[in-house]
C-alpha cells in the first residue's frame, strides 16, 4: 500500500489530495489508527483508494479479490461501495492486522459480504481456481508482499473475468525503484515485472504515478 503523492512535487500531491470528495468517517478513523502503527505506512493511499472506486462504479464491480489487507481500510471502501450483492475476498496472513480490519467491516456494516482467508496468498488463490472461480471476479488488488508478485499476478489472471481489471500497488516500492543505489530482492523484482507486464499481450496495461505507483490491467 502507499502514502499519498510519493511521485508529485508536495504542493502538487496536496492540491490533488484537496480534490478528493469527502472522506467517510470510518475510512478516516481506520487511517488514523494505521497511522499509529509501526507499519501505518502499509495502510491504503486515499487518492489510490479513491481512483479504485472510481472504477468500481464505472465499471459496475460486483466481485472484488484482495491480496493484502493490513487493517482494512481499502477492502472496507470498495464492500462499501459494492452493490448489496457484491462479495469481497480478502487475502491475508496476519490475525492482528485482520483483526482491526474485521473490526472496522463490522463497524461500517459491510462483514456480511467479506470472506477472510488466513492463510499464504498463493494457497487461497489456487484453492479458488480448484473452486471453479476462474473468469469470476472483475476487480483483483495485488497488494501485499513483493517477491510473489508475478505468481499472484498469473492466479488473478485466472480468476478475473474477460474484461475485467487486475491492480497491481506500490509498483517504486516507496520510491526504491527510482534509486540506482539500492539493491534489493523486492526491487530487482518489481523493477522487472514493471518492464516485463507492458509486453504482456494478455493484458491492456497502464502504469500511474498514484500513491506509489499504481499499474492496472485490463485482461483481454
Amino acid at each position: 500500500m502507499s502514502a499519498d503523492g510519493l511521485l508529485l512535487h508536495p504542493a502538487a500531491a496536496n492540491y490533488f489530495s484537496a480534490l478528493i470528495a469527502d472522506e467517510p468517517e470510518i475510512l478516516q478513523e481506520i487511517r488514523r489508527h494505521s497511522a499509529q502503527h509501526r507499519l501505518g505506512n502499509m495502510a491504503a493511499s486515499p487518492t489510490t483508494t479513491a481512483f479504485l472506486l472510481w472504477l468500481v462504479r464505472l465499471t459496475k464491480v460486483q466481485h472484488y479479490l484482495e491480496i493484502g489487507v493490513f487493517t482494512g481500510y481499502s477492502s472496507t471502501a470498495i464492500a462499501m461501495t459494492l452493490p448489496e450483492n457484491g462479495s469481497v475476498t480478502a487475502c491475508d496472513i496476519s490475525v492482528t492486522h485482520t483483526n482491526v480490519a474485521l473490526h472496522f467491516w463490522q463497524k461500517a456494516g459491510v462483514a456480511d459480504k467479506i470472506t477472510l482467508h488466513l492463510q499464504p496468498a498463493l494457497i487461497t488463490l489456487n484453492e479458488l481456481i480448484e473452486q471453479g472461480q476462474e473468469n469470476f471476479y472483475d476487480l483483483a488488488l495485488i497488494d501485499a508482499d513483493k517477491l510473489p508478485t508475478e505468481h499472484y499476478l498469473e492466479a488473478c489472471f485466472r480468476l478475473v473475468r474477460q474484461g475485467g481489471m487486475i491492480a497491481i500497488d506500490n509498483i517504486t516500492l516507496n520510491g526504491k525503484i527510482l534509486s540506482e543505489h539500492t539493491d534489493t530482492p523486492s526491487r530487482r523484482v518489481m523493477s522487472a515485472l514493471n518492464r516485463k507486464i507492458i509486453n504482456d499481450m494478455r493484458f491492456h496495461c497502464i502504469s500511474l504515478p498514484i500513491g506509489d505507483g499504481l499499474t492496472l490491467l485490463i485482461k483481454k
